[in-house]
């Protein structure tokens, strides 16, 4: 699971301070959107939040994407709190996106191609209700498309048990702590970046070549 390479990475780079660890951050959609653009927000949960955010802020049009909880009825719940699965938080990712460069169609296709969303609280080896499938829209035009999709999918056969995701209205999101915000960028050699999100992001990296930004 998760969590294993998580403690035994975590260890190591917080006993070097996680002030240090903060100074490390490079991240790569941080820059400063610019003022009077036209912005909107998706917010998705597909398991871990590492690799939801790797797989999002590849893509041309989306300008941050922050990793956070959101769905519980805990305030402000810590990594830990969560992991404890009596938050009823799940790990999200909040995308903010130019809808002139890419639209929320766009986003779904690619929430639906990144993940398994026939398990229930499951995504491979990591196991909680913190990594269900859900979809958290915003408004009703977010809601009416991602049901409607959903439902072409079963009918499609794209998978061959049912599609669970739920779809669910926005009700909160809290940002995760510093050291998970562009997680995948600035540790890739830690034992999850590498046998988990890298094959993963490859993948990605060749279904979505014609949607990701220029170096």
């Amino acid at each position: 699971m998760r969590a294993l390479f998580f403690f035994s990475t975590f260890l190591m780079i917080t006993l070097s301070s996680c002030a240090q660890q903060q100074q490390k951050l490079t991240d790569m959609n941080n820059d400063p959107i610019p003022t009077g653009l036209k912005t909107d927000t998706a917010t998705f949960g597909e398991g871990c939040f590492w690799c939801t955010e790797a797989f999002f802020q590849r893509l041309n049009g989306v300008l941050k994407v922050v990793s956070g909880y959101g769905g519980g009825h805990v305030e402000n719940p810590s990594y830990e709190q969560v992991c404890d699965k009596t938050t009823g938080h799940a790990e999200l990712a909040r995308i903010i996106y130019d809808p002139s460069k890419i639209t929320y169609d766009e986003l779904l296709e690619v929430f639906w191609k990144t993940h398994d969303p026939t398990t229930l609280n499951q995504q491979g080896n990591d196991v909680g209700p913190q990594y269900r499938s859900v979809i958290f829209y915003h408004n009703d035009e977010q809601k009416q498309k991602a049901e409607h999709y959903k439902a072409l999918l079963d009918k499609s056969g794209a998978w061959t048990k049912p599609i669970i995701t739920a779809i669910e209205p926005f009700k909160n999101f809290y940002p995760a702590e510093n050291y998970h915000q562009d997680y995948y960028n600035n540790n890739q050699e830690q034992g999850y970046c590498r046998f988990v999100i890298r094959p993963k992001l490859e993948k990605f990296e060749k279904v979505f070549k014609n949607k990701l930004k220029h170096p």
